[in-house]
């Protein structure tokens, strides 16, 4: 009887357990996302708004700081081929009353059957030697550099080496079976952001597949300052000083820079980090807490420093391009807000995630101390000399000195792109 009594005491506190897990079961909701860019790319070729090396193969031209913005949306609420949703934005943005949220259209694609016989091309394993510096100085640091040679390494441990700090995986909204989704710049609207545009204010999100989505940026959340460097300075042994202006709402900075010496053909790179880290994974949007982790860890600079010296590891002219991003605050909502008693059922509606960064890019040349004074004469007539080629309707650059061209190319054949 005690036996009896025990199992089904066992089997209703099961019963309990099961009937209150299930009832905490959250239903799927809507997720909302702003990214919010600023980039200060002034070179031809360099693409807005890509992070790590990708930045460095092709894209539009670019001149001076531009202001990017990426809304996304994604609902599992269905309605059908009409879904529509808006975005009421603040008059300050000076882009009108709203922006619409258009739901892409999945193209079908035919499938073109191979050639009978037809076999892949042979993989042959590329043959490189990379160069890994880091840290902030006037000389290279002890044990730099660390060499990577791909005819010498496995691929695991080609890989291996490769790896660096890993941030926590974002996943912002996307077309997906069975949910709805709707993003601005889209197909029918990529109105320009205007330099002087402002998101402070009040927002909106209204749709026929989502409920009313209400929040409000204030200064920490709107478009950071560009990224603006003072002209950079060579001292006599190769080091690069490179300065900014302070961003007042930057949590924390990151720079890399990649090169290729063309006598040795080795690709050299380097990072600000105190410690080894190549950083690939670091020159985009990252979640304060992780910005925080990495400080500590003395791999991203402190908001407080405004400069920091390229070591001299590109030497003799070789071509190189400084990539830096300022990390900005987030503001991560969910409605309703979490109940206080924890034993009331918690039902959200729907999440908004708003996260920042300001970024740069720019070829690592710089005058060499004293240069500037005994060029100052001249600089005038240089300019109006590039004015005139630049003029020209036959003048092409056909040389092989292009920083970008140079290390993109080195870049794809290494990772075989």
């Amino acid at each position: 009887m005690k036996t009896l009594l025990l199992s089904t005491s066992v089997c209703l506190l099961l019963a309990v357990a099961v009937s209150a897990f299930g009832a905490e079961i959250q239903k799927p909701y809507p997720h909302y996302w702003m990214s919010i860019a600023t980039s200060n790319q002034n070179i031809p070729g360099m693409p807005a708004g890509m992070g790590g090396i990708a930045s460095l193969f092709g894209g539009k031209k670019m001149f001076g700081p531009q202001r990017e913005l990426h809304m996304q949306l994604e609902s599992p609420l269905v309605q059908g081929d009409a879904p529509k949703a808006d975005h009421a934005i603040p008059p300050e943005q000076k882009m009108g009353a709203s922006l619409p949220l258009v739901t892409p259209v999945a193209e079908k694609s035919e499938r073109v059957p191979s050639e009978q016989g037809e076999l892949p091309e042979k993989y042959e394993k590329p043959k490189a030697r990379m160069l890994i510096y880091w840290g902030c100085g006037e000389a290279v640091g002890k044990g730099q550099p660390k060499v990577i040679d791909t005819e010498t390494m496995s691929p695991a441990a080609f890989g291996t080496a490769f790896a660096g700090r890993t941030p926590t995986r974002q996943t912002p909204p996307s077309p997906r079976k069975g949910w709805t989704y709707g993003e601005w710049p889209n197909k029918d609207d990529r109105t320009e952001i205007p330099a002087e545009s402002s998101l402070v204010g009040s927002h909106m999100v209204k749709g026929n597949y989502t409920p009313d989505i209400s929040f409000a940026l204030d200064k920490k959340r709107d478009f950071m300052a560009p990224v603006e460097f003072s002209p950079l300075q060579k001292s006599a042994a190769g080091a690069v000083k490179t300065e900014w202006q302070a961003i007042p709402t930057a949590i924390g900075y990151f720079a890399t820079a990649i090169g290729h010496n063309q006598d040795t053909g080795e690709s050299i790179f380097w990072s600000s980090s105190e410690v080894s880290e190549l950083g690939f994974a670091l020159q985009d949007y990252l979640i304060p807490a992780d910005v925080a982790r990495f400080i500590k860890e003395k791999v991203i600079l402190d908001p407080s420093k405004t400069s920091c010296t390229v070591p001299p590891v590109f030497k003799g002219g070789q071509p190189a391009m400084l990539q830096f991003i300022a990390y900005g605050e987030e503001l991560n909502l969910v409605h309703p807000p979490k109940p206080k008693d924890p034993k009331k059922r918690w039902d959200i509606e729907w999440s908004a995630k708003v996260r920042l960064k300001s970024t740069a890019m720019m070829p690592l040349m710089a005058q060499d101390d004293g240069e500037a004074s005994r060029t100052s004469s001249s600089s005038k007539k240089a300019k109006t000399n590039r004015d005139v080629k630049d003029a020209s309707p036959d003048s092409s650059d056909t040389g092989t000195n292009d920083p970008v061209k140079e290390i993109g190319n080195r870049l794809r054949g290494i990772f075989g792109l």
